[in-house]
């Protein structure tokens, strides 16, 4: 069967960077599993992943545009440390929080004094990612699965 939108598909896949630095994989683990045409995955991968079928092992390079987009300027800001109260800020750290499009990662990128510049994008943003990827299984997904946007029973949500 050919992945189309609506099939839940299982991948087994290994993400670098454009310095070739293994980012994530599913390799040794559990395969990835996902509603295609649902967005669950980001769009460069969902189709380069189109008409492919179980067997199928391939190679794509995903521009920041079809993955995390570009990074954007006015996502870095600079913020008095007092806003993080009595909790310890070091640069690096990474927080969940509320930004403009939802909930989002915060990444602190440097400290100077009282004065905390933060960064709003994704920590993959700007980044062109290599995946090499087997796609291990296809089927139709089930009318629930479909109705909630996502892959239900192994592998998937429960």
């Amino acid at each position: 069967m050919q992945i189309t939108d609506n099939t839940a598909v299982s991948i087994h896949y290994t993400l670098t960077n454009s310095v070739g630095e293994t980012l994530d994989s599913s390799v040794g683990s559990e395969p990835l599993v996902y509603l295609h045409g649902a967005g669950n995955i980001i769009s460069g991968l969902e189709d380069a992943l189109t008409g492919k079928t179980p067997g199928d092992k391939f190679n794509v390079t995903v521009e920041p545009e079809d993955a995390y987009g570009e990074k954007r300027a006015e996502m870095i800001q600079v913020v008095p440390k007092s806003m993080f109260g009595d909790m310890p800020v070091e640069e690096g750290m990474q927080f969940q929080a509320e930004v403009s499009h939802g909930p989002g990662i915060i990444t602190v990128i440097h400290i100077d004094g009282e004065e905390v510049t933060i960064d709003g994008n994704h920590p993959l943003a700007g980044e062109a990612l290599t995946f090499d990827v087997e796609v291990m299984d296809v089927r139709e997904a089930s009318e629930d699965e479909i109705a909630h946007g996502h892959i239900h029973g192994e592998g998937g949500h429960h």
